[in-house]
């Protein structure tokens, strides 16, 4: 996958670690970003993005963007909606309001409630 930024195009691989609660960006087969997250419990289920990491060397190359991308499309594929406790993933769902619709408010909150038994993220 490759990502469009103003300067250069990145060739970036994203991967699902789903057991690990891991969406995993790849720059030229190197480590470059993450997004942890844990699938909400519940009807509905959700995929709740806690925090975005790139990877330092990484920044400035679209890396988060393409992983935020991703994880929508993801969430997309699966018919479950995501809440996006995430910051980064927060702030880019506002940007693209047509890729990341805003989940309802007592799903956010059951998100809220369930990262916390969920220390290790």
């Amino acid at each position: 996958m490759a990502e469009e930024t103003g300067r250069t195009e990145v060739d970036i691989e994203i991967r699902d670690d789903r057991a690990g609660g891991n969406l995993l960006a790849y720059e030229n087969g190197g480590a470059a970003g993450v997004i942890a997250y844990f699938v909400m419990e519940g009807e509905p289920a959700a995929l709740v993005a806690v925090h975005t990491v790139v990877e330092p060397g990484h920044e400035g190359k679209g890396i988060a963007g393409a992983l935020v991308r991703e994880f929508y499309a993801m969430a997309d594929r699966e018919g479950v909606p995501v809440v996006p406790l995430c910051p980064y993933a927060a702030k880019w769902a506002l940007r693209h309001p047509d890729l990341a619709p805003v989940p309802p408010t007592e799903l956010v909150e059951r998100a809220k409630e369930q990262l916390k038994s969920h220390p290790e993220l």
